[in-house]
């Protein structure tokens, strides 16, 4: 079949799908899901057997270790996978949520009332387990979803996608609620990014070219979920044993993720107490360090001299930029210079550099004494999410079940006319 012609096909399926939805329940929703969750655990040696495949061809590829973990599926991620749409279940149903109601004076009752976007398409790379977190966010989110995620992926995401869809067909549900575009064509995303008439909203996911490929190529509104250059930024009266603790954490437990530190800002006050024991558990774990003209003064042996472009990377990998600073100032507009407005951290004792920092810098989590490990959907409690957006229209951070909707007006009146 033409390519432009089976995408276009989905899309009008997946917007009459859409529409349906507005007849099916909360708790038909809630039965679905769970059943969406046990149906992962069952398929799981079939899922597991395909992801073998795909990371197979990756290894042939030679294709990076943050590349290959982030690709990877074990027995606790298809668990985790399972356990968010049990957790996406139990959440509240946003449809039909009355955000806000007043009357006027004519007598005109008006509420502001949450509706699902509509259709949505999400295109991601490498990560299979965002095939399971969008198809129950949507589908609760009372939107139709059309998956294209990459190539290295194919085999992983079609094997959770058909155990997901055989639940749908199950509760005799439309088809076209879950579509998946089974393709490693490049043409598809282009083609998808114009069908306007048919998808409301596209959703990219995974690195800086594709996402900007995707703002470019567009028709449709799109809400970037950009590259994750997050700061921990160790202040002079930071808690040094606590600062080490994040640090390590936000670098080393899974560095191959968007929300793992990429760059630690430290105050010039405490650099020689905290950077030698930090640089050495970090060299213990691997972990290359990059550091500026102060860090290579201190750390006499194994510290590559950071450039320019070191501050503005997103190493996905175990390397690490060290930046000495002066004050909370500097590092603040390090932060809001270098970073993509993602997550950064403060470890501090002081409440007034605290409020300082959450107010000046510019991104979508800003932490106090914690890790920037936990922006992510399910760690906020909010079920799963489809990604991180660091745009500030519409969504921003981890976007969720309310992010995945938007609103509309509902009037009620008894005869009124205008004149």
């Amino acid at each position: 079949m033409n390519l432009k012609k089976e995408l276009t096909n989905i899309a009008k399926n997946a917007l009459e799908a859409s529409r349906a939805m507005s007849a099916v329940s909360s708790a038909k929703k809630n039965e679905v899901l769970k059943d969406m969750a046990l149906a992962l655990i069952a398929k799981k040696e079939h899922i597991l057997k395909a992801n073998k495949k795909d990371i197979a061809q990756a290894v042939t590829s030679r294709l990076s270790r943050a590349f290959i973990d982030r690709l990877t599926l074990d027995d606790k991620r298809i668990k985790e996978m399972s356990d968010s749409l049990v957790q996406i279940s139990e959440l509240s149903d946003p449809i039909g949520e009355i955000i806000k109601s007043w009357d006027r004076p004519n007598g005109l009752k008006i509420e502001k009332v949450r509706v699902p976007i509509g259709v949505i398409a999400i295109i991601y790379e490498s990560r299979p387990n965002v095939t399971s977190d969008c198809i129950g966010l949507c589908f609760k989110s009372g939107n139709s979803v059309i998956l294209r995620g990459g190539s290295e992926a194919l085999n992983s995401n079609l094997a959770i996608y058909q155990a997901l869809i055989d639940v749908i067909k199950k509760h005799a549900l439309p088809q076209g609620l879950v579509s998946m575009v089974a393709t490693g064509d490049r043409r598809a995303v282009d083609t998808l990014l114009k069908l306007n008439d048919y998808i409301d909203l596209v959703i990219p996911r995974g690195g800086e070219s594709l996402i900007k490929h995707v703002t470019k190529s567009s028709r449709i509104p799109v809400i970037k979920h950009y590259k994750g250059i997050c700061h921990v930024y160790v202040d002079e009266w930071a808690d040094l044993n606590m600062a080490e603790n994040i640090c390590y954490n936000a670098k080393v437990q899974r560095p191959g993720v968007c929300n793992a530190m990429e760059s630690m800002l430290v105050h010039k006050d405490v650099v020689v107490r905290f950077l030698p024991g930090m640089i050495k558990k970090f060299k213990e774990a691997g972990v290359e360090i990059r550091g500026c003209s102060m860090t290579q003064r201190i750390i006499k042996k194994g510290i590559k001299r950071a450039t320019e472009k070191d501050y503005f990377t997103e190493y996905l990998d175990l390397i690490l930029s060290v930046k000495v600073v002066g004050d909370l100032n500097e590092a603040i507009r390090h932060i809001n210079h270098y970073g993509t407005h993602h997550s950064d951290s403060i470890v501090t004792d002081n409440r007034e550099n605290a409020t300082e920092f959450l107010r000046k810098v510019d991104s979508a989590c800003v932490y106090v004494n914690a890790s920037t490990r936990f922006t992510d959907g399910y760690q906020f409690g909010l079920g799963a999410e489809i990604g991180i957006s660091t745009d500030k229209l519409h969504a921003r951070g981890p976007m969720a079940l309310e992010e995945l909707t938007t609103y509309k007006y509902m009037v009620f009146g008894n005869g009124q006319v205008r004149t």
